[in-house]
């Protein structure tokens, strides 16, 4: 029987890295970009849904707060 030799570690995992980024290439080819105006649109849609849950989060922080302090000083 003829001993099958093994690639030494470094092709090995040399040609994994480039197989890798020859697929990499690839997929990104099959990406459809979006246009600086729907980066624009989708960012300030993005910023005012985190104001407005921001803004409801603060509310019921304050409105807590002040009802937790009026039940605290009305059973002391």
């Amino acid at each position: 029987m003829a001993d099958v030799k093994k690639e030494n570690w470094f092709k090995r995992t040399w040609g994994a890295v480039c197989r890798y980024f020859r697929e990499l290439k690839s997929e990104l080819k099959k990406v459809v970009w979006s246009t600086p105006q729907q980066v624009v649109k989708n960012t300030l849609i993005v910023v005012a849904c985190v104001l407005v849950v921001g803004v409801f989060i603060w509310l019921f922080d304050f409105v807590a707060g002040v009802s937790i302090n009026a039940l605290i000083e009305a059973f002391q």
